[in-house]
C-alpha cells in the first residue's frame, strides 16, 4: 500500500497581511514603543521628523502584531530583527523573528501609512500613497518590461497603474524573485490593473498569490505576495 506524500503547507495557517494608519496602530494597547529592541529606537530616533519616526515605529509594531496573530501567541513575546544579506549589518535588510527562524516577515510604511505580512511561506508586502506615486519616464523605463509599459501608457490614469505595478514589484523583492536591478526583466503585464473598490484583488503568476487591493481610508495601494495565498485582515480598530 502507498500513500501520497504530506504537504505540511496545507496544515499551516495562510499568510496575514495588514494595512492601518500609523496612528492606529500606535493607539493599539497591547504595543508600544517599549516592545522595540535598543536597535529599533535607535533607528526610530534618527529620523528627523516625528511623522518620520511614528511612521518607522507602528510599521515594526504591525509586523509584531501579525506574527502574533500568526503564531497565537502575545506580541510583547516577539523580538524583531534586520540583517542585510550584502554588508551584513543588522541596521537594515529583510525583517525576521530570531526565535521563530519557521516564520516570514515584511513590513512597508508611507507617510501616515504602514502595512505588515507574516506568514510560514514566504512573504512581501508594500504599501504606496496614491498622491505619491511615481512619475512615468525614466523611472518607468527602467522598471518595467515592454508589455507592462504599454499597459501604463495605455491607461486612463498612467500614474496610478504604474503604482500598481510598482507595489507588486516591490513584494516580489522582499520575497527574493528579484532585485532593483532586474524588475525589468519580471513581466506583470497578464496580471489585471484594475483593483475593485470593495474588496482585494486576487490573482496568480506562476508559482505566487498576489493580493492587491487600494485603501479607502488612506488612498493607499497595496500590494502582497505569497507562496501560499495572504489572507488580509484587521488588526487595529478605526484603522
Amino acid at each position: 500500500m502507498t500513500t501520497e506524500p504530506h504537504d505540511r503547507r496545507q496544515d499551516r495557517p495562510a499568510p496575514l497581511v495588514a494595512v492601518a494608519s500609523a496612528e492606529a496602530v500606535l493607539r493599539r494597547p497591547e504595543v508600544g514603543e517599549h516592545l522595540l529592541t535598543d536597535l529599533e529606537r535607535q533607528r526610530a530616533a534618527r529620523f528627523r521628523t516625528e511623522t518620520g519616526r511614528a511612521d518607522f515605529t507602528a510599521g515594526h509594531l504591525l509586523v509584531r502584531l501579525c506574527a502574533a496573530r500568526l503564531l497565537g501567541v502575545p506580541a510583547d513575546g516577539l523580538a524583531l530583527a534586520q540583517q542585510c544579506p550584502d554588508c551584513g549589518r543588522a541596521d537594515h535588510g529583510k525583517p525576521f523573528l530570531p526565535d521563530h527562524p519557521d516564520v516570514h516577515v515584511s513590513l512597508s510604511h508611507t507617510r501616515g501609512v504602514v502595512a505588515a505580512a507574516a506568514g510560514f511561506e514566504p512573504v512581501g508586502v508594500d504599501v504606496e500613497l496614491a498622491a505619491r506615486g511615481r512619475s512615468l519616464g525614466e523611472v518607468a523605463q527602467r522598471v518595467l518590461a515592454p508589455a507592462e509599459l504599454a499597459l501604463v501608457q495605455a491607461a486612463p490614469e498612467p500614474d496610478r497603474a504604474f503604482l500598481r505595478l510598482w507595489v507588486r514589484k516591490e513584494s516580489l523583492i522582499k520575497i527574493g524573485r528579484t532585485s532593483m536591478d532586474t524588475l525589468a526583466a519580471v513581466d506583470l503585464s497578464a496580471l489585471p490593473l484594475a483593483v475593485p473598490a470593495d474588496g482585494p484583488l486576487r490573482s496568480r503568476h506562476q508559482d505566487l498569490h498576489f493580493v492587491d487591493w487600494t485603501d479607502p481610508a488612506h488612498g493607499a495601494a497595496v500590494a502582497a505576495v505569497s507562496t501560499a495565498e495572504p489572507q488580509v485582515v484587521e488588526l487595529t480598530a478605526g484603522a
